[in-house]
């Protein structure tokens, strides 16, 4: 009975190092301006990319970044969708096909997973969806391997967020590189989800520029403000 309890001690010991590794390596990262070095530098292929979509404005913001993605270095793309948002799939096949009209070519995925949070939904009874959708990522995130990790702050990437940092904590996907571009209109303070992951992105995009200078809950933290990505 001691061994086993010395056995859990050292283990809980082991990733409680590999964790504050990891959240001290985060936040001393040095800052970057070329967003394609966020996967490496020194890459000889495309990125594995898992693009998080949401429903409504975090569609459309998003889009319009994908938009401005070469595909050919970030490929095969993987797009996570609410369950039920029919919305969000129309449009992602569209800019997939106008992109791409040659269907042998096209690179791309839909998943969808439980959404974590309904709108007007309490904070108590959000934790309970949180949790199955964290459940609906692990495979999800597990199967694809992403190398990066795109979301702009809909209430389901937090559970694909996640769970991909703790793919990097086990060992499991070290590579994976998450980047969190807060919403356009964020203006003065962040978004929840935008707070819940700031501590475990590789790098955090505010779109105006007193949202970055004033910190608003990132005090201490590197961010980063290349103007507007959206409108």
């Amino acid at each position: 009975m001691i061994l086993w309890l010395q056995l859990v001690l050292v283990l809980a010991g082991l990733v409680l190092v590999r964790l504050v590794y990891l959240l001290v390596t985060i936040r001393c990262t040095s800052r970057r301006k070329d967003g394609a070095q966020i996967v490496g530098a020194k890459r000889k292929g495309p990125a594995k990319t898992m693009i998080v979509m949401g429903s409504g404005g975090h569609t459309a913001e998003m889009l319009q970044i994908v938009e401005q993605l070469d595909f050919a270095k970030y490929a095969p793309r993987q797009y996570v969708i609410a369950e039920a948002d029919k919305t969000s799939v129309v449009k992602v096949i569209d800019v997939e096909v106008r992109r791409e009209p040659d269907l042998a070519k096209q690179q791309y995925e839909i998943v969808t997973i439980t959404r974590s949070r309904h709108v007007h939904q309490g904070y108590y009874s959000s934790i309970f969806t949180t949790l199955m959708a964290i459940g609906n990522s692990i495979p999800v995130v597990l199967r694809s391997r992403p190398e990066l990790i795109l979301t702009n702050g809909p209430g389901t990437c937090v559970p694909v967020c996640l769970v991909a940092f703790l793919t990097k904590l086990f060992f499991i996907n070290r590579n994976c590189k998450i980047v969190f571009i807060e919403s356009f209109c964020r203006v003065k303070s962040l978004s929840l989800s935008g707070q819940i992951l700031q501590w475990i992105t590789d790098l955090f995009v505010v779109q105006w520029p007193g949202l970055a200078q004033n910190g608003s809950g990132l005090v201490g933290r590197k961010k980063e403000y290349f103007g507007r990505l959206s409108s």
